[in-house]
């Protein structure tokens, strides 16, 4: 056992150091995505002031959507909000979103568009190095890998941290901040601490982030739960992320009625929040409902539609997935804390910030024993 606990510290002190500057740039950015959705909604959604008259029907607003900007990208998705303070939400592929007034249909201003520039750097910062075009793909396999790498150190470092006498003197100096230290001393104190504390939140975080990296992580996380794992999804093409339209192109049509759809959705879900037409309308039309904020996944659910009846073909809730999707799709919410709601998202945040820490008190920490070219493991065992 002492030769296991020497080979697995040096293989963590080895892997932090290799991995730990990517850990270092997930972790910052991690931080800085802790509440961008309330900063968003808080900076970026304009005002609705109330006019005279009842909103405008669905296929009016597709309309407005898609005359406010005819040579740009094709409109995708149009989002209704039950509140009536909120605008209609026009989505651009990914990247562009146009806020409509409900009731007239006009464009609105978005405050801040500096604040959605920022959060979308950070989060491409976050993907795979904000790299662009062919060099996506390698930023993506980097923070993947580095994350893997992020999981052994969680992993390795909790076996580590315990000492080997199971005793209250033995347990107290790497359980608090102690006061006084400096130097190396602090440094450990505050690695082992921080880790100890942190290391359930991070290896939840770290471990949806790899369900979100890499399909063979979804197909085994099928396999735990004893079922087969989905069909891979075929290769996206690299580049941006929206798909431009060229200049002459003319505008997305739409059915000549888009109300039924509407009205089925809402009949459907009385209690609905929001609700999100995918366009364009073929044979068949795609609508999202949520009956409550975002992160619960468990309140979302999609509706197939005919959209010349406006009948309802399928609905799939969340229970109705089987066990390993439901599990899968609370991964993603899991990942960003936003599963458990500002709480969750405060947790994920104070995680990401105590693994800055780690890496930083970690790098230091083996600079000291490199330099000393010592193999001797920490105090603590």
């Amino acid at each position: 056992m002492k030769l296991f606990r020497k080979t697995l510290f040096w293989l963590h002190l080895i892997a932090g150091v290799v991995a730990g500057l990517f850990i270092l740039l997930m972790s910052l950015t991690g931080v800085l995505l802790t509440y961008e959705r309330q900063m968003l909604e808080q900076a970026t959604t304009p005002a609705v002031a109330p006019l005279e008259g009842s909103r405008l029907a669905l296929d009016q607003l597709v309309d407005k959507a898609q005359s406010a900007d005819p040579a740009g990208p094709p409109l995708t998705a149009l989002t209704l909000h039950r509140d009536a303070a909120m605008p209609v939400q026009a989505s651009f592929g990914r990247e562009a979103t146009l806020w409509l007034h409900p009731q007239s249909g006009g464009k609105l201003d978005a405050g801040s568009p500096w604040l959605r520039s920022f959060f979308r750097t950070v989060t491409d910062l976050h993907r795979w190095l904000a790299l662009t075009g062919d060099w996506r793909s390698l930023g993506k396999s980097l923070t993947g890998a580095s994350n893997l790498v992020f999981l052994f150190l969680v992993v390795s470092g909790l076996y580590l941290w315990f000492p080997r006498q199971w005793r209250w003197p033995a347990f107290r100096p790497v359980l608090w901040f102690r006061r006084g230290l400096k130097g190396k001393a602090r440094d450990w104190n505050w690695h082992n601490v921080l880790g100890f504390w942190a290391c359930i939140p991070l290896f939840f975080i770290v471990a949806t982030g790899a369900l979100i990296s890499y399909p063979w992580a979804t197909a085994l996380l099928y396999r735990a739960l004893g079922e087969p794992p989905p069909a891979a999804a075929g290769p996206r093409a690299g580049g941006s992320r929206t798909t431009e339209r060229p200049a002459s192109a003319a505008p997305a049509s739409a059915p000549a009625a888009l109300a039924p759809l509407q009205a089925a959705a809402e009949a459907a879900f009385p209690q609905w929040q929001t609700i999100t037409l995918t366009l364009p309308v073929t044979k068949t039309a795609a609508v999202t409902v949520t009956e409550g904020h975002r992160g619960r996944p468990d309140l979302r659910s999609s509706l197939t539609l005919d959209p010349a009846t406006g009948s309802v073909l399928t609905t799939e809730r969340f229970s109705d997935f089987s066990t390993a999707r439901q599990a899968r799709t609370w991964g993603r919410w899991i990942h960003t804390g936003e599963a458990g709601g500002f709480c969750g998202q405060t947790l994920a945040g104070l995680a990401s910030l105590a693994a800055v820490f780690l890496v930083w008190t970690g790098f230091a920490l083996s600079w000291r024993r490199l330099r000393r070219g010592t193999s001797t493991t920490p105090a603590q065992n």
